[in-house]
């Protein structure tokens, strides 16, 4: 509701969610970003799921990290260490390798050309 208040009457109006993100700065920016993070991190869970992933995504996590296994070990390391409002996130670069990534505050790695959030953790 904030966001819809603070681009009422401008040309962002007409904009997406993400073109708001990627051409905003100060509270339009923190709003959007963070309305796009949470609507992201609850898409992220599911009932009744849980376990290792398979597929593609295994194979991916596999030729990142080793194993399922040291991707939850570092990714977990990695938000514990987190510090204050903030956000962990797997990522898959451009190049198609994956990457974990801290964000602070309102920080959303669709900002990054050729980043796209495949999971995240808010914190």
């Amino acid at each position: 509701v904030k966001l819809n208040g603070l681009v009422e009457g401008t040309e962002l109006a007409e904009k997406s969610l993400e073109e708001i993100i990627k051409t905003s700065t100060g509270g339009v920016f923190n709003n959007a970003a963070q309305v796009w993070n949470h609507t992201f991190y609850w898409n992220c869970l599911a009932p009744n799921a849980g376990g290792e992933p398979t597929g593609e995504v295994a194979a991916a996590i596999e030729k990142a990290f080793g194993s399922f296994a040291e991707f939850k070990a570092k990714f977990t390391d990695s938000a514990i260490n987190n510090f204050g409002s903030s956000w962990t996130w797997l990522v898959k670069n451009a190049d198609g390798s994956l990457a974990i990534v801290n964000t602070s505050n309102a920080g959303c790695p669709i900002t990054e050309e050729g980043v796209t959030p495949l999971l995240t953790v808010d914190l």
